[in-house]
């Protein structure tokens, strides 16, 4: 029985309270006008979206679907915040990372909103002997520096630590973290380093500088090679218990080992995944340490993803980088590293770094994103989703485990097989457009200007492979601007429109965007034989198709046009050799396409 309200400002208060059947039944009715008849759980069933790792996300959630209770802020299971007070002093750490010698860059971002450096060094960044040439002017006793040096992680460890001491930073003001990751390096490389040099350091941490981290925990590699969420988790959680493991023997109090760890995940532009995967993994981390006897507060540095990065229309990045970053600060990361918008296209400008520190400057201090210690909180949809999928990398660490260590794992290729298991996966669903990539897949603009970066120092590799969204189609592309380079013009295909615009626009316009994610560019002004185009694609509705599709493919065909298409469903219609059509490996029939065409 609905209650009114004493005070006589009823809202809806006169309505009794809606029940979830009634809700159903409004959806089945829904469902049945589309050709789905559909009742009761059924109804509902069919409006959910499976994700990764067997997750299904349903299209409404209520107090019925309450996951366990994920306690308070500050306090274990730290579901809601490693801190009691959240983001809400001052935000998260703006962390911005380099891989080239520019002090000018550097005090740039410093001066600029952030607050952390990441600075890569070695064999696939800036020589680790002119850290203090990258530093130069920097108060390393405010801003921390974060180190990612692969094998070279001991020499440059020693360079920082003599910065620290000649500049006069006393032990306890250092801050940051050396960055030592032999798995991840293993990981990215294949290849490996001692462990016994990485567990004197961190007892060095320990000992001397108590705001100094050692190791980090980076579960990029294994995102950067498709990996799932949950996969994502699972690895980083083998490889945080492999080093509790190593240090322990090593001498350290699980205590201290726990303080050396730093955790780094990725953030996509799917914020509510996003959102459940971070919170997620504190919890996980936090039953580790329960296990293990240690504090269970997980440090976590994320970063914008690079498989979400595009190279073609790089500005959208804009976006992603947004939603990602609204994402991680919406979870309480500790540290957000936004990759530049154009991150894949070689060193970003300054105009790049400058949109990517504002992107979290922006949503603290003008969107007010911090001042809520956990904005998600609450929400049962995220709370069943962080629930399922805390669940879920709790299985692939288990798995993992099983096989002896991530250390066994990366080495016997079962984590390589995995995520390649998963990719194989995602990419069917990219190559048929069902996760669609703005300005690549969608709405693509073959006379876009390229944006030329100077190149970026190469990356690691050796290892798991590094994928991205846009790479089928950025091989298409690419054959595309080859042809266009060799012939002073791009391949084409005529769109030839039956019937009215009403008929056909539809279907010309998915024609057109089709065509051109794969470099094709789409003619349908004049006749045929004015388009220079070699084939032909017909666009309008099935009825018309019926009436004129065979006599106008005839008439192309005697024009000169090697191959028709339809933009339909495949029929029985003389003279059309394909269909193209929503669902359709476009991939598959982009790259067919331009075989026929002899763009090599």
């Amino acid at each position: 029985m609905t209650v009114l309200p004493d005070d006589g400002l009823s809202l809806a208060a006169e309505f009794s309270d809606a029940t979830r059947e009634q809700w159903q039944r409004l959806v089945a009715g829904v469902l049945r006008k589309s050709g789905k008849d559909v009742e009761g759980a059924a109804a509902e069933d069919a409006l959910a979206t499976t994700l990764e790792d067997g997750l299904r996300v349903r299209p409404l959630y209520t107090a019925h679907d309450a996951a366990p209770e994920p306690g308070f802020p500050g306090f274990a299971p730290f579901v809601r915040s490693a801190r009691a007070e959240g983001n809400t002093l001052g935000g998260w750490d703006v962390r911005q990372r380099h891989t080239t010698v520019d002090g000018g860059a550097v005090l740039a971002d410093l001066e600029n909103g952030v607050t952390s450096l990441w600075l890569v060094a070695g064999e696939a960044g800036l020589p680790v002997s002119s850290l203090g040439q990258a530093l130069d002017g920097v108060y390393l006793d405010l801003a921390p520096v974060v180190l990612d040096a692969g094998r070279d992680v001991e020499e440059a460890a020693r360079e920082l630590l003599r910065l620290y001491e000649e500049r006069g930073v006393a032990p306890e003001a250092a801050r940051g973290n050396l960055g030592a990751d032999p798995l991840g390096f293993e990981a990215r490389t294949g290849r490996t380093y001692d462990f016994p040099v990485v567990a004197g350091l961190a007892r060095r941490c320990a000992e001397e500088y108590p705001g100094l981290r050692a190791l980090t925990v980076d579960a990029l590699p294994y995102h950067e090679a498709g990996g799932s969420a949950a996969q994502e988790l699972g690895c980083s959680l083998a490889t945080g218990v492999a080093y509790l493991r190593a240090l322990t023997e090593a001498g350290l109090s699980v205590e201290q080992a726990c303080g050396q760890l730093e955790f780094r995940y990725a953030a996509t532009a799917d914020q509510f995944l996003t959102i459940a995967k971070l919170r997620a993994a504190r919890r996980l981390w936090a039953r580790v340490a329960e296990v293990c006897g240690g504090p269970g507060a997980q440090v976590q540095h994320v970063v914008t993803s690079p498989v979400m990065m595009t190279r073609r229309d790089p500005w959208v990045n804009m976006l992603r980088t947004t939603v990602a970053t609204l994402a991680a600060g919406v979870a309480g990361a500790d540290a957000v590293t936004v990759l530049p918008f154009d991150h894949a296209l070689g060193l970003p400008d300054a105009f790049a770094r400058r949109i990517a520190r504002n992107t979290s400057t922006i949503l603290i201090e003008e969107s007010h994103l911090s001042r809520v210690i956990d904005p998600a909180g609450g929400s049962w949809y995220v709370e069943r989703l962080t629930d399922e999928l805390a669940h879920a990398g709790w299985e692939f660490f288990r798995d993992i485990e099983r096989e002896g260590g991530q250390a066994a794992a990366l080495r016997s290729g079962t984590v390589r097989e995995r995520l390649a298991e998963t990719w194989a996966a995602r990419s069917a669903k990219l190559a048929k457009r069902r996760e669609p990539v703005t300005g690549v897949s969608e709405f693509p603009h073959l006379g876009e200007k390229p944006v030329v970066r100077e190149p970026a120092p190469e990356p690691p590799t050796g290892g798991l492979p590094r994928v991205r969204r846009d790479d089928a189609y950025e091989a298409l592309r690419a054959r595309s601007d080859a042809h266009l380079a060799a012939t002073g013009s791009r391949p084409r295909i005529y769109l030839a429109t039956l019937g009215p615009a009403a008929a056909h626009t539809a279907r010309a316009t998915f024609a057109a965007n089709l065509f051109q994610a794969g470099g094709i560019e789409p003619v349908s002004e004049g006749t045929f034989e004015e388009s220079g185009a070699s084939e032909a694609c017909l666009c309008s509705s099935d009825e018309l198709y019926a009436e004129q599709a065979e006599a106008r493919a005839q008439e192309l065909t005697a024009a000169g046009a090697t191959q028709v298409s339809l933009a339909g469903r495949p029929g029985q219609y003389a003279g059309v050799g394909s269909y193209v059509f929503a669902g359709c490996d476009a991939i598959a029939v982009l790259s067919a396409t331009l075989d026929r065409m002899g763009v090599s």
